[in-house]
């Protein structure tokens, strides 16, 4: 930024901006008027020429070369030719009064081509190719304009006209190449043709800066009394130009001379610069060194961060880190996990593509290629067609483009010239001017519709788009591009500062109501502030810095007005107000810079939608990142407008997505995003796409056949309701009835010699441990309470354990009795009673000491069983210890088997008293039944293992009854004639007689 720069009479000397660079012509003034020559790629071109009266001939320099048509002169007019490639062409030819002959040489061939002469002019053309080629243009007395044409392409050189004959040019190589030399005193001008939408999009650029300045000036509040100026340079985004620009400044002139200040009349405050990264890094490391400050407007790459190397650069653009994360986390939101990216073959290109793919791959993304450009002229088609091929055969259908556009010019102009697979496209901020090729005619929009755009947040500027529209032929007129904007598009001459007119000899006069507004949108946006707003904020920026730094009082001999600033201005303290500097802009957003002199993080996500002819750009979400550093991704996906061929969000990935009640399993040697699907297994499920592992139902649910919800389980238990716990209920029932009556049967017949043969006390306990037997089966029916599940094991345990030991007692004491009729046998005092009762006790007792150790230790509880069948709930009865649950079952067993071995031994007892055969087949059944029982248990489960016990208890219990005390009842019932005491003693003695 420049304060003041000196007028004089002919008029102020001005360059033109792009990308905040200076651009300055100069060039000798005479009374005649000004002579202005065009520059081309950085190199400054001066041609001069000898003048006369009847004018000066200049030329107009290409490649570095320096070109020059001299040919005789005389009063008819001048001869003139065209030349190319460093080669000098030189046609004469004889003049006369009616005009003058002219030819068109190439490759060091003569080609001259003679045709009738008249008063009113002369028709030529030139052939080539073994092709002629004949322009026919109307016909005065002045003379006649001609061409030549070639390659299918119509080429029309127009010169001035005179008496004297008509000046003509030549194409070469389907480029239209036109010669125009102005033949008066006024003034001779030449400028070189470049790219109208390019121009436009920079001297937007330039319109945008020179408004704030403009701005900034009027503004009483903000730096009273003085006023701020500028210069302009151009990097042509190359890194030396910008060292060399950046070196122009600081020295003030333009050949600079290092460590020299030429400044006189302005100082240097700030540089605004530069749109890219890479020439900002050239400028950066100059301008550090003088301790000048830089804020860049369009350089987002993070090596910027780093202090110690830019400890004075700032930018109004936020790092693009940030901008990574928010495309990672769009991949993650639509679900894309295999993406290709496009960058630049430069350092900042390859530190964003590697940032891009780290920042993928921490999302659980994959990039399938990442391809990059090189600068042009170094791509070759080659390069540019595989990188064709590479997008084309991959099955990725999102394309990442982190790249100038400048790198990817040859590769879009190829892209475009054929049907290609559709692909959505993702542009970083970087790819800013991507849109020029969207609307390039049939092409564009076939291929980039629904492209989404990351933008830095588009902001208000208050009054630029009227000064954009309103932007005359007289202003900045002396700026090379600008005049190319009304000769290129408009074909007429505008006006220069000195009153003067720039070609008027080769077109009309720009009318005085032309303004910019009649441009093309697409090549002169006015709607959209994006880049165009970081300017804005950037001179702001540097003008509250400015003001604050002066306002502060700290610096003697400084104040507010221009003479002290030019005289005693500290560039290196306008660092510290930088990095302090807050202010709200127009559209009310909070500017101010981090410790890394990084904006406050905010992207606009926009969607470029093509239809009906129309173009536009849709705002779909944002990205913010707050002071806390939250980081927010706000997307409206119904706002976005995909390509037509896409009927829903599209898909990106290496697989096929895994439905719902699938999950993802990797495939060897290849990257995480190609996997292959596989079922869930049973009680898992996924209720989304593409999931890694399946989640586990509850314990309470388990998953559906689909595998794609849990269902509530099925609970089991034997309940009172189903079939087969109504029938084990009304069979304990009975059996415990039959069995109740069997005792007062007993009871009733108690005296009977049958009744006391058989032992009555044994008998009455017997028959009562078998009812409760019986109905201690009942126990195991129903919902598994704490009480029954403490009940249900150790009551059946010591419950049968009486039963057995009863019969057990039965045996011993049948044996004994029989024994003790002999002669001298001691066992008579072991027979009665009291023993049986006795050795039942003991017996019991160690079932009861078993049982009790198991509700001490480890006491059954309710529990449930969700693994033994798929989708059920078992409601059971954990035993808590099993070792202790078998431990009462082998008691039992113990005590069956030794009744079974001393039955045995009685069975030869006398056959009117078979009481031993009884015992001996009631614990063959009672052995049997619980042999079969522990295979039987062990395999069932749920409510048929609780059936299976249930089952053991009644059939055992069934078999004493019916072996043991069936007969009997039998007897007492149906045949009272055989309970007496003669039948039972036969020959044998009783233990009733004993």
């Amino acid at each position: 930024m420049r304060q003041e720069r000196p007028k004089d009479a002919a008029g102020e000397a001005k360059g033109c901006g792009r990308r905040g660079q200076r651009m300055r012509q100069e060039r000798p003034k005479d009374a005649a008027g000004e002579a202005k020559g065009c520059g081309r790629r950085g190199q400054r071109m001066r041609q001069e020429r000898p003048k006369d009266a009847a004018g000066e001939a200049k030329g107009c320099g290409r490649r570095g070369q320096r070109m020059q048509q001299e040919r005789p002169k005389d009063a008819a007019g001048e001869a003139k030719g065209c030349g190319r490639r460093g080669q000098r062409m030189r046609q004469e030819r004889p003049k006369d009064a009616a005009g003058e002959a002219k030819g068109c040489g190439r490759r060091g061939q003569r080609m001259r081509q003679e045709r009738p002469k008249d008063a009113a002019g002369e028709a030529k053309g030139c052939g080539r190719r073994g092709q002629r080629m004949r322009q026919e243009r109307p016909k005065d007395a002045a003379g006649e304009a001609k061409g030549c044409g070639r390659r299918g392409q119509r080429m029309r050189q127009e010169r001035p006209k005179d008496a004297a004959g008509e000046a003509k040019g030549c194409g070469r190589r389907g480029q239209r190449m036109r010669q125009e030399r102005p033949k008066d005193a006024a003034e001779l001008s030449k400028v070189k043709r470049k790219t109208a939408n390019t121009t436009t999009l920079y001297l937007r650029h330039f319109f945008a800066f020179a408004f704030a300045i403009e701005e900034i000036n009027k503004n009483t509040e903000l730096l009273p009394n003085i006023t701020l100026g500028f210069d302009v340079h151009d990097s042509y985004v190359n890194e030396m130009k910008a060292t060399k620009s950046s070196m122009s400044l600081i020295t003030g002139r333009e050949k600079p001379v290092p460590n020299y200040g030429c400044r006189s009349k302005d100082a240097l405050a700030a540089v605004i610069g530069e749109l890219s990264s890479a020439p900002s890094i050239a400028m950066a490391t100059i301008l550090q060194l003088y301790k000048y400050l830089q804020v860049s407007y369009g350089a987002m790459d993070p090596i910027f961060n780093d202090r110690h190397r830019f400890p004075s650069f700032y930018r109004t653009v936020p790092n693009e880190i940030y901008e990574m994360r928010a495309i990672s986390q769009l991949l993650e939101h639509f679900g894309w996990t295999w993406v290709g990216i496009l960058t630049s073959d430069d350092d900042s290109g390859r530190r964003a593509g590697e940032e891009l793919e780290r920042e993928i791959s921490r999302s659980g993304g994959c990039v399938a290629f990442l391809e990059r450009f090189r600068k042009p002229p170094h791509v070759t088609a080659a390069e540019t067609e595989q990188i064709n091929e590479v997008i084309d055969k991959s099955i990725a259908t999102v394309v990442i483009v982190h790249c100038p556009v400048l790198y990817m010019t040859q590769f879009f102009l190829t892209y475009l010239l054929r049907k290609r697979p559709v692909k959505v496209w993702i542009a970083t901020t970087t790819s800013s001017y991507l849109n020029y090729y969207m609307y390039m005619p049939q092409k564009g929009p076939g291929h980039f519709n629904g492209t989404l755009k990351f933008n830095v947040r588009r902001g208000e500027i208050p009054g630029l788009k009227e000064f954009l529209l309103s932007v005359k032929p007289t202003n900045f007129s002396d700026l090379d591009p600008f005049l190319n904007i009304w000769t290129l598009n408009f074909r007429c001459s505008p006006a220069l500062s000195n009153g003067s007119f720039a070609f008027e000899d080769f077109y009309r006069h720009c009318r005085e109501d032309l303004t910019m507004a009649q441009m093309p949108v697409t090549e002169y946006d006015v709607n959209n502030f994006i880049i165009t707003y970081s300017i804005y904020k950037a001179v702001y920026a540097v003008a509250h810095a400015l003001h604050n730094m002066i306002s502060s009082n700290m610096y003697p001999g400084l104040s507010m007005d221009s003479e002290s600033l030019r005289k005693n201005f500290p560039s290196w303290q306008l660092h510290h107000y930088m990095q302090n500097v807050q202010f709200k802009t127009s559209s009310g957003d909070q500017i101010f810079f981090d410790a890394h002199g990084d904006p406050p993080v905010h992207f606009d996500i926009m969607s470029w939608v093509y239809n009906n002819r129309q173009a536009k750009y849709l705002k779909v979400g944002s990205f913010i990142r707050n002071s806390a550093e939250e980081e927010e991704l706000v997307i409206n996906d119904s706002a976005i407008h995909w390509h037509p061929f896409f009927m829903q969000i599209p898909r990106s990935g290496c697989s096929e997505s895994c439905p719902p009640g699938y999950r993802k399993v990797l495939q060897k040697e290849k990257p995480i995003c190609c996997y292959y699907c596989t079922l869930c297994p049973e009680g898992e499920m996924t209720n989304t796409s593409d999931m890694k592992d399946c989640i586990t139902c509850p314990d309470d649910q388990w998953s559906n056949e689909k595998r794609d919800a849990c269902i509530p389980r099925t609970v089991d238990f034997l309940s009172y309701e189903d079939p087969l716990g109504m029938a084990l209920f009304s069979i304990a029932c009975f059996l415990s009835i039959l069995t109740t009556g069997v005792l007062g049967i007993f009871i009733k017949s108690h005296s009977t010699p049958l009744i006391k043969a058989n032992n009555r006390d044994l008998s009455y306990i017997l028959l009562l441990s078998l009812v409760l037997s019986f109905l201690c089966s009942l126990l195991f029916i129903g919902h598994p309470l704490r009480m029954t599940c403490l009940l249900r094991q150790t009551a059946f345990g010591i419950i049968f354990t009486i039963a057995v030991s009863c019969i057990l007692a039965k045996t011993i004491t049948v044996i004994i009795a029989f024994n003790a009729t002999k002669p001298g046998s001691k066992l008579r005092m072991w027979v009665g009673p009291q023993v049986s009762r006795f050795f039942v006790l003991l017996c019991s007792l160690g079932e009861v000491v078993i049982c009790t150790v198991w509700l001490l230790g480890s006491a059954p509880f309710p529990d449930i069983d969700t693994k033994s069948e798929t989708g059920t709930i078992i409601l059971e009865c954990n035993e808590g210890s099993v070792a202790a649950f078998f431990a009462v079952v082998a008691y039992m067993g113990f005590l069956a088997l030794l009744s079974f071995v001393v039955a045995s031994i009685a069975r030869k007892l006398p056959a009117t008293f078979n009481e031993a055969q009884f015992i001996t087949f009631s614990m063959l059944v009672f052995v049997s039944v619980w042999i079969s029982f522990i295979p039987a248990y062990l395999s069932t489960k749920g409510r048929y293992m609780v059936a299976v016990e249930i089952f053991a208890i009644l059939t055992s219990s069934a078999g004493l009854l019916g072996c043991i005390f069936i007969p009997k009842v039998y007897i007492i019932i149906l045949r009272p004639e055989l309970n007496t005491k003669e039948y039972l003693m036969g020959r044998q003695v009783t233990t009733a007689d004993l």
